[in-house]
């Protein structure tokens, strides 16, 4: 049992630091430019190790985007406790999804990289699988707290999504992240309204 354990951290120790190392260099300087053997010398990593965890590359930068979109999720479940009414629920929600785009390189990662290397479709579903069900829930509940039977919530989730990553965009950028807040707060009334 103790071989086993001591196995599986080992594995998990390698793979954490893949992924730090590779994340780092993604965010530096994008994936095109990064090379495995520059991944596995700031891991202290051999490039076996790299390919007896992912199967290439894309893999591993697969595994990056997806620890940073569950990152974001959980900074929004975290800010939306089933305390919240639904509609403030929406509202935290976003500014939460601003928040944690806001950390470094995350941006780049799943908005401009992730769709460029992964493809649209590996990153819609990445992003179902994430941030856009946790942003469906809560349109949900939001819309029929508010009595909205019929209303095609996915398309609306779809729709919302694209405004909140256009604004993380845009903060990223160096916009006023408390207009954007401002704006998606009052998208979110009318919504619900």
């Amino acid at each position: 049992m103790q071989d086993y354990r001591s196995n599986r951290e080992r594995t998990e120790k390698t793979k954490a630091a893949l992924i730090a190392a590779a994340r780092a260099l993604f965010v530096e300087k994008g994936y095109a430019e990064t090379s495995t053997p520059e991944i596995v010398a700031a891991a202290s990593i051999t490039r076996g190790a790299l390919y007896h965890h992912f199967e290439d590359k894309r893999a591993l930068f697969r595994a990056v985007v997806a620890e940073e979109a569950m990152a974001v999720t959980r900074a929004v479940e975290q800010a939306t406790p089933e305390h919240l009414a639904p509609r403030e629920a929406l509202i935290a929600g976003s500014n939460a999804y601003l928040d944690a785009m806001r950390i470094t390189g995350r941006t780049r990662l799943l908005l401009i990289e992730g769709p460029t290397v992964l493809g649209f479709t590996e990153m819609k579903q990445l992003d179902e699988e994430t941030t856009t069900l946790t942003l469906k829930q809560g349109l949900e509940a939001a819309l029929s707290h508010g009595r909205k039977s019929g209303t095609p919530v996915d398309a609306l989730a779809d729709i919302l999504s694209a405004a909140f990553d256009r604004a993380a965009l845009a903060v990223d950028a160096g916009g006023d992240v408390d207009r954007y807040r401002e704006a998606i707060a009052l998208m979110i009334e009318r919504i619900a309204d």
